[in-house]
């Protein structure tokens, strides 16, 4: 049994708690889903979720620092130090089978959640799903982190998944600003990195319509998938899984109780 398993029979610890937003199952869950949230986004973008799925399956997102109800935490902006603390808050919930949903930077992260699991603490998840983000070694960051506020802003408007209504208000972009800040640095100074593969099935996912990434970029995750690969184009854009969300939520339903 490995060390993480061993921890995994333990009480969650403050910091466990504090990093996820977990919605809890009536009985003991028999598998469980993190979903790791894309640049500028928090844990409440995917509140839906937490009732979506069945009864055996247990809910986790991911509550990076510096926002919401974590708004005095300091912000990370470095890839390894976000995938580090977050592998350390994840080892008390190794004890079923863990699956990885990552959307746009949150893809990134969950890539290297799944090496770290795997090659640290000897954990291979169920499988990872990753959307809307180019696949490691295709990866062209752009420096949008060294320039102004209104850059920011704007990638954030094209991009889409934010009320405009916040972005045109002042002191709600004040607040934002920080942990947007942080993460474009972390995806601005990330890959391309080598495509070392997972040791489990990879599903990918993108809009027809994204601005940033094609079918093709998704399709290379295949790259980093010796163990299965499943590519799903839906309609939308960047954020496609808003008004796809029956879709994506049945597709990830359908992987769970399979895997």
């Amino acid at each position: 049994m490995s060390a993480a398993r061993t921890q995994a029979g333990s009480m969650h610890s403050t910091d466990s708690i504090r990093w996820f937003r977990r919605y809890a199952v009536t009985a003991a869950p028999r598998r469980r889903l993190l979903v790791l949230p894309h640049a500028g986004g928090s844990a409440s973008f995917f509140h839906p979720w937490g009732a979506a799925f069945d009864d055996d399956t247990e809910v986790l997102v991911a509550r990076y620092p510096g926002r919401h109800d974590r708004m005095a935490d300091p912000c990370i902006d470095d890839m390894a130090e976000l995938t580090d603390s977050v592998t350390a808050a994840l080892l008390p919930f190794l004890d079923v089978p863990l699956t990885l949903f990552g959307h746009s930077m949150g893809a990134s992260l969950a890539y290297e959640l799944a090496l770290r699991l795997e090659s640290r603490h000897g954990v291979r998840p169920a499988a990872l799903h990753v959307s809307s983000r180019k696949a490691p070694h295709r990866l062209t960051p752009r420096p949008l982190h060294t320039q102004g506020d209104a850059a920011l802003i704007a990638e954030v408007r094209r991009l889409g998944g934010t009320d405009d209504a916040l972005l045109d208000d002042p002191d709600l972009v004040e607040l934002l600003l920080p942990a947007i800040r942080a993460d474009f640095t972390l995806v601005g100074t990330y890959g391309p990195r080598s495509a070392v593969p997972v040791g489990c099935p990879v599903h990918a996912y993108v809009g027809d319509e994204d601005p940033a990434v094609t079918p093709a970029d998704m399709a290379a995750w295949a790259d980093v998938a010796p163990h299965g690969f499943t590519l799903d184009v839906l309609p939308g854009g960047h954020f496609y899984l808003v008004e796809q969300r029956t879709a994506l939520v049945g597709a990830l339903a359908e992987h769970l109780v399979t895997s």
